[in-house]
């Protein structure tokens, strides 16, 4: 199990994640809003302009033992369910902590977390920056399978 944090390093590493992300921002044209969750959580919204999906949000949340990460991707498929969990279930053998997931309403999601004690400016540029580039590389291929008739000639 990972270690538990009080509640003065959650508030600490909250102040420091909340600087990275307007830093990140600010050198960053991708990166068009960082927003925070409720006064009381120690949640960010980090939303991205992309190419192949017009928009990509990832959401951090904060807690006593790991920063939780997670991205929508796409709605449940319309048809070839089962081709594209299978094809997505493949991707995650070569994804470095992130995995995709069956959420809400059968929605693709992409998520992770990362123990408190890794959390620093340069791990949450990689966990922004792969869960972004992933959500781009899939995107074309997975709409197409899970929407095949939106896409027929």
């Amino acid at each position: 199990m990972s270690e538990l944090f009080g509640n003065s390093h959650v508030e600490l590493l909250d102040q420091q994640i909340s600087t990275w992300l307007l830093a990140m921002q600010e050198r960053n044209d991708t990166i068009v809003a960082v927003d925070r969750g409720e006064a009381n959580e120690h949640k960010w919204y980090v939303r991205m302009r992309g190419e192949e999906k017009e928009f990509t949000t990832v959401w951090l949340t904060l807690g006593q033992r790991t920063l939780r990460y997670e991205t929508y991707v796409m709605p449940a498929p319309e048809e070839n369910a089962e081709q594209l969990y299978e094809h997505v279930l493949r991707r995650n053998e070569s994804l470095v902590g992130a995995h995709f997931s069956i959420g809400i309403e059968d929605a693709i999601f992409l998520r992770g977390e990362l123990p408190l004690r890794l959390v620093d400016e340069d791990e949450l540029d990689r966990v922004v920056g792969t869960l972004y580039a992933t959500v781009e590389r899939i995107f074309p291929v997975i709409i197409r399978i899970g929407f095949a008739r939106h896409f027929a000639d």
